[in-house]
């Protein structure tokens, strides 16, 4: 190990490393792949675009340290993304872990997973929480939400909480915990870290387990910064496009959040219960109870399904940190599944189980609730529509609705997202659509999380309506009409955001 005693840096970041295949010469860093750097205690992930002190690197014993350069950097894996009718009709049968070490899976395949990790910034220890300790707060009667209320945040009932947009102006890239939406079908559940277990089981594991909360949080993690979102947000504007009222929250821009999501690895619990290479789908179940019809009686636990190709796509995980904090209860504490780009249903919270079958799973939580149903979503049965997986584009304005603003120039600032990829172009409009211009991305701007914008504007008085259309890199755009769904879902059509500018 004598020959990667140095490192050469550039501001904060490696830029060179001596490599092992080229005995005393440097060999410098793509600035958009990457240098891992692996001690006994800390395993930390460095693109060319991070800001990692000094003092963490120089911190590392010279004797233990070993260097890789990594294919792939950054980039967008096409493995994450998968045909939705395959998933439906075959089922596409996937085996990708190889035999695990005693990590629980081998070297080779753990870089693998960073190299393609998306957002990627922390593994193995790096900035590890603070263990998640008993749920003791109070919450107000009748609510099934436990954090304080934000100022100036929407509740349209006692189990959801909507992001305000204006809120956003001026602030960072993630929202913080206390202001991400919440969207609780019941209160959190309690939770004790000494006897809450994660269940592990199935036809499609040979070796069923269970796993404690210490287990899980030792074990190598990966920190991703991405979205969630509701599938039901922006369904106030199928009301209002159709002028038909919907049953559900109405939700306009808000029922979203970009958070950096700490974890470990799906994947890489399946292998540890014996992943057969016949495994076909993957059931996900909560503690929450919930009602599958309006009145109430058919109850049961709440449970999301994946095929075996998502559940171990790299960027798949169980998460147990939010933001750097142990996972808050109203998000899903002790810990929850994360699918990027899909559908926030799919993100199961306060998770007590997981199934792997060799057949098909099929839910009522699925088959009924997670569907488009209409006139332009023929079902396949025992789906009772077009089942949901990827969200849609969207774009909000950082505004209030509506905005009364005072004449004069001013910076509108907004964010566009996707569930398939990251967003290439935003257009604004400032008069209802009639002309269009393109707004500037500020960075940064992950696939499955969104990009911020801005545009100069300065108005007269008047009354405005200002639209956003967005375009991501598979060159998905926003319509400007989107079909009707029984559940006002997935809306990701382009809004009008009211604006009245005051002299």
């Amino acid at each position: 190990m004598d020959s990667y005693k140095q490192l050469v840096f550039s501001g904060h970041c490696v830029i060179a490393y001596l490599s092992r295949s080229q005995p005393g010469g440097w060999e410098s860093v793509n600035p958009n792949k990457g240098c891992v750097l692996i001690t006994n205690y800390e395993l930390v992930l460095s693109f060319g675009c991070a800001q990692l002190p000094r003092s963490r690197w120089r911190s590392l014993s010279k004797s233990c340290i070993t260097n890789y350069k990594l294919q792939g950097g950054n980039s967008l894996s096409d493995e994450n993304l998968f045909d939705q009718e395959d998933y439906l009709q075959a089922r596409v049968e996937q085996c990708i872990w190889q035999k695990s070490t005693d990590a629980g899976i081998s070297r080779q395949r753990f870089l693998k997973i960073l190299a393609t990790m998306v957002g990627a910034t922390a593994i193995a220890g790096f900035a590890k929480p603070a263990p998640a300790h008993s749920q003791t707060a109070v919450k107000t009667k009748g609510s099934k939400i436990l954090k304080p209320l934000p100022p100036g945040y929407i509740s349209h009932s006692k189990g959801t909480l909507e992001m305000n947009w204006e809120a956003m102006y001026g602030r960072g890239y993630l929202v913080p915990n206390d202001w991400f939406y919440v969207h609780n079908r019941s209160a959190p559940p309690p939770f004790d870290p000494s006897t809450w277990r994660l269940q592990i089981h199935g036809t499609g594991v040979s070796a069923p387990c269970e796993f404690t909360y210490d287990e899980i949080i030792a074990m190598p993690s990966i920190s991703i910064t991405c979205a969630i979102e509701c599938a039901a947000n922006g369904r106030r504007f199928f009301e209002e496009a159709y002028n038909t009222p919907l049953p559900g929250t109405r939700w306009r821009l808000g029922a979203i959040g970009v958070a950096e999501w700490t974890g470990v690895p799906l994947g890489m619990l399946l292998e540890r219960a014996g992943l057969k290479s016949t495994a076909k789908d993957v059931l996900v179940e909560g503690a929450d109870v919930d009602s599958l019809d309006s009145k109430e009686t058919n109850k049961s636990k709440f449970s999301s399904v994946v095929p075996i190709s998502k559940a171990l796509a790299d960027n798949s995980l169980v998460v147990y940190a939010m933001n750097g904090e142990p996972l808050p209860p109203d998000h899903g504490q002790p810990c929850r599944v994360l699918f990027p780009g899909w559908g926030g249903n799919a993100n199961v919270k306060w998770i007590e189980r997981i199934e792997v079958s060799e057949t098909p799973i099929y839910t009522q939580w699925v088959t009924e609730q997670m569907v488009l149903v209409g006139a332009d979503y023929p079902a396949i049965a025992p789906y009772k529509g077009k089942l949901i997986t990827y969200q849609n584009v969207k774009s909000a304005f950082e505004l209030a609705w509506p905005a009364t603003l005072s004449a004069g120039t001013r910076l509108l600032r907004g964010r566009s997202w996707s569930g398939k990829g990251k967003i290439v172009r935003v257009e604004v409009s400032l008069n209802g659509g009639k002309t269009w211009q393109f707004a500037r991305l500020r960075e940064p701007n992950f696939p499955f999380a969104w990009v911020r914008w801005d545009i100069e504007w300065n108005p007269l008085p008047g009354e405005y309506f200002l639209q956003a259309r967005a375009t991501d890199n598979l060159g998905n755009t926003q319509p400007s009409t989107v079909p009707w769904n029984d559940s006002g879902l997935l809306y990701g059509g382009v809004v009008s955001h009211p604006v009245t500018v005051q002299g």
